[in-house]
């Protein structure tokens, strides 16, 4: 599973720069089955209600849309991180 926290890191780090857009991003984030799948239910509710506003954001500049699309992205960072200890976590025990 760490290769997939990388991807995923990876996929961020490219959408905060520029070079992969939103709707790339969201399919990646979503497609992540087996992540979703060993996390509890509310970490994929979580993580599509941010995939969806970041959508939402894309569609407007930075501004002209009540999400913040640097918000955002810092809100999938949060998520990633969170995720990651859950996974660690569970490694553990």
């Amino acid at each position: 599973m760490t290769e997939v926290f990388a991807e995923l890191n990876l996929s961020l780090a490219a959408c905060r720069a520029g070079t992969l857009p939103v709707a790339a991003l969201a399919r990646e984030w979503r497609g992540q089955a087996t992540l979703l799948a060993a996390l509890p239910p509310r970490y994929g509710q979580v993580l599509e209600e941010v995939l969806g506003r970041l959508e939402s954001a894309a569609l407007f500049s930075e501004e002209s849309c009540s999400f913040s699309q640097r918000d955002l992205l810092d809100a999938l960072g949060d998520w990633l991180d969170k995720a990651q200890g859950v996974g660690e976590k569970s490694k553990t025990e």
